[in-house]
């Protein structure tokens, strides 16, 4: 909508809705309505001016020029050697920046909501927030409302049946009277109806509401295992990439113990060269590493089991030594104690 629009204010073009929409349905190939323009107006609310205009050229026999139309402005900073404000690629993109913004701020407000629906309640500021919920739904949050949109000023509308049939008494026949008539009677007993009807009621699913499997089990353990549970995904949620990336290699050092211990028996050295140690790991890892991530894999092995792998500079290269009278299984319980405190954290 805005590339559409910053054609046609950079050449000072009243900038109409049936103008618009046109040029946004050719170029995305699809549907764009008012509907639209009210969601983006709740997103971005400071982003136009719009208003109801008439005697504006339409260059169209469908829409006459003494109609009103729905108009929008940009809303810009005028620059100070400009006499015209133009709508700028740099604008674009900071409007574009803002909108995103906006969006996600919105979707915020729906993951806040779920959070506080817990049971425990999960409370996270936003500037913590790094990740949604595992749980939360990011594509069933409900639509954008649009917002209100200027209307056409009001005529004389005739909106039931009732109002038709005072207005054009004089004009209709009796029989086309008598059948009015009966419409509105049958409208207003139908509201009626509906009224008195009785609402039909709705399970709603506790949240606190215990499953079948777990009757039997006391409930300060359930809430010890529920709060437990909303500590770790608070944790997760506040989380920044540095750390998340630290646990993914993490999350590694299991299957890379075991392959550098295959490679020391299969060398049968005390010390090998850490070039010659990355490119036998990758030659048996199972997923494509590169010498340098693999290199800072074993250089984060070494500094969380110190006691069984260390690396030793001597001139300009690097060793990397095994001490191979440690058994593997106390290497692994070490590493799952290690990740276990750094998902805590």
């Amino acid at each position: 909508m805005d590339t559409i629009v910053s054609m046609l204010f950079n050449r000072t073009e009243t900038v109409t809705f049936a103008k618009v929409k046109q040029g946004v349905q050719d170029m995305m190939h699809k549907r764009f309505e008012e509907s639209h323009l009210g969601q983006i107006k709740t997103v971005f609310p400071t982003a136009y001016e719009y208003r109801q205009e008439r005697n504006i050229p339409t260059f169209s026999n469908a829409v006459k020029k003494a109609s009103y139309q729905l108009t929008m402005e940009p809303v810009i900073e005028e620059g100070r050697n400009c006499t015209q404000p133009v709508l700028s690629a740099s604008s674009l993109l900071d409007r574009r920046r803002t909108f995103h913004l906006n969006l996600v701020n919105i979707v915020k407000e729906h993951h806040k909501r779920f959070l506080e629906s817990l049971n425990p309640p999960i409370v996270v500021t936003d500037d913590l927030l790094t990740r949604w919920h595992p749980r939360f739904k990011v594509d069933e949050v409900p639509s954008v409302q649009p917002s209100d949109l200027p209307q056409p000023p009001q005529t004389d509308k005739m909106t039931t049946a009732q109002e038709v049939l005072d207005k054009a008494r004089s004009l209709m026949t009796p029989k086309m009277e008598k059948a009015l008539a009966n419409m509105a009677l049958r409208t207003a007993e139908a509201a009626c109806a509906k009224e008195e009807e009785p609402p039909t009621p709705k399970e709603a699913a506790s949240p606190a509401a215990t499953p079948s499997a777990l009757k039997g089990v006391s409930q300060s353990l359930l809430e010890r295992v529920r709060a437990k549970e909303a500590q770790k995904l608070q944790a997760a949620m506040t989380r920044n990439p540095q750390q998340e990336k630290r646990l993914a290699m993490m999350s590694n050092l299991g299957e890379m113990a075991s392959i550098l211990r295959n490679v020391f028996v299969a060398e049968k050295k005390p010390a090998l060269i850490m070039e010659m140690a990355c490119n036998r790991m990758i030659a048996s890892y199972r997923s494509p590493l590169s010498q340098g991530e693999m290199e800072k894999h074993l250089r984060l092995l070494a500094e969380l089991t110190p006691d069984w792998l260390t690396i030793h500079p001597v001139r300009k290269d690097f060793y990397v030594k095994l001490n191979k009278t440690m058994d593997l299984s106390v290497v692994q319980g070490k590493l799952s104690q290690k990740m276990k405190e750094e998902e805590r954290k």
